[in-house]
């Protein structure tokens, strides 16, 4: 992939592609992962909601439901560019996308945003499914737009990374059960870390979809365990360092042009 002018068309035609991609099967790429998450909210918000102490006046459901819709949102953005990559792979027509007139940044910024997309869509369903359940505050509206885009973009531009890297589906699940559900199962979705000893809090501050959950649960509920320009920092600094080096391996053709 060559550097050139911005190609529009070239952008908004992959862009198109992407998007319908997991629009097309949405049943399985929106609805299913609202299942999903409804069933961790009910099974672990009954069992758990007295079990974990809590800010006065707010019910363990409450706490839950943020993390479980960043959650959810993450997995589906990583999922979309991930598996659209490994299956143009496997399936030989990557080809035809290598040789369009479209730049690495184009490539990128297509994916990463339909990866956005289903990322914010299934997060909005979850929520407006939830909404009648758990009564949830949305303090901050445009602070949770924000983090659920970063939080997708980062998710999302991780599953370029995957996607390219990867030979075939098993080492694509290698990077979802080693890396991406312990990040997320281990993020502060289910607890807050104020509960942890000091040794697991400290683990906690390294695991950046931590930061990503937390600010996002600010922005609905306005607690939060950091300061909440501490999780912007963390996630617009994960996102850049994740779009440079999906620049770097598109540009050099890395996997890709073999």
């Amino acid at each position: 992939m060559k550097t050139m002018r911005f190609n529009a068309v070239g952008f908004l035609t992959l862009l198109r592609k992407e998007v319908w991609r997991f629009l097309k099967v949405g049943v399985q790429t929106v609805l299913a992962p609202v299942v999903t998450t409804l069933l961790y909210l009910l099974v672990f918000g009954h069992v758990l909601e007295d079990a974990l102490p809590l800010q006065e006046g707010l019910r363990y459901g409450q706490f839950l439901l943020p993390g479980l819709i960043l959650m959810a949102l993450a997995q589906n953005a990583f999922a979309n560019s991930s598996s659209s990559l490994i299956q143009s792979k496997m399936n030989g027509n990557i080809v035809f996308v290598l040789l369009a007139p479209i730049s690495a940044f184009e490539f990128y910024l297509a994916f990463t945003l339909a990866a956005v997309l289903r990322g914010l869509a299934v997060g909005i369903a979850l929520w407006l499914v939830a909404w009648p359940l758990i009564d949830v505050p949305l303090v901050h509206p445009l602070e949770a737009f924000g983090f659920a885009a970063v939080a997708s973009a980062v998710l999302g531009s991780l599953g370029i990374l995957a996607g390219v890297y990867s030979d075939k589906y098993d080492h694509l699940a290698a990077f979802q059960n080693f890396l991406i559900v312990p990040l997320t199962f281990l993020s502060g979705v289910f607890y807050s870390i104020e509960s942890l000893s000091p040794f697991w809090q400290a683990v906690s501050f390294w695991n950046p979809m931590f930061y990503l959950i937390d600010g996002f649960r600010h922005a609905l509920l306005g607690i939060s365990d950091v300061n909440p320009l501490h999780a912007w920092g963390v996630a617009l600094f994960s996102w850049a360092l994740l779009a440079v080096l999906c620049l770097r391996m598109l540009q050099s053709g890395y996997k890709l042009r073999n």
